[in-house]
């Protein structure tokens, strides 16, 4: 990751990696076939904790406002804790493979879904405005996080669980109209 960080990948050679890994080209290749591999587990470390800190914050049963509130607290938090591998992945994810992109794909529509379940839910129940369909709450919340790695700055003033905090509090302002 790192040496994708400040070379790119293009410019980064698999004896690059495999020298500060400190492993043989034959062990690094047991592991991955390929380079757009590691790039893909990058990604795959990220949503797969994103995914299991979701589905674990759902299984508590909280109100929708309060679930809301954490899976956001949740995903900006480990966002900007990864904000460099989150770049990383984000400027080059168009070098995916067809079966890498499709898994990538999926994987990103699952969080879409569960958490847009959330949302309807909410808006269902009367907890939450229906003014604004839960498909675009959903895309504007999500993609707000999305694109932390363009803006946020780990040495800046907010604290990821401050920023957290503040834009739970935007989304969730939106959804109950106070």
């Amino acid at each position: 990751m790192r040496l994708f960080a400040s070379q790119g990948y293009d410019a980064t050679s698999v004896q690059e990696i495999v020298t500060a890994a400190e492993v043989t080209k034959g062990a690094l290749y047991h592991y991955f076939r390929a380079k757009d591999d590691l790039l893909f587990e990058i990604y795959r470390q990220l949503i797969t904790a994103q995914s299991a800190d979701m589905d674990r914050i759902i299984e508590l049963g909280l109100s929708s406002a309060d679930t809301v509130r954490e899976i956001l607290v949740s995903l900006v938090v480990s966002t900007a804790e990864r904000v460099d591998e989150t770049a990383v992945f984000v400027r080059e994810m168009h070098r995916l493979d067809e079966a890498r992109m499709t898994e990538f794909r999926a994987e990103r529509r699952r969080y879409h879904e569960t958490f847009l379940g959330v949302i309807e839910k909410g808006q269902a129940d009367g907890e939450f405005s229906s003014a604004v369909p839960a498909d675009t709450v959903v895309r504007i919340a999500v993609g707000v996080v999305n694109q932390l790695p363009v803006w946020y700055r780990p040495d800046g003033a907010k604290p990821p669980a401050r920023l957290a905090t503040e834009i739970a509090d935007f989304v969730l302002a939106g959804l109950t109209g106070s």
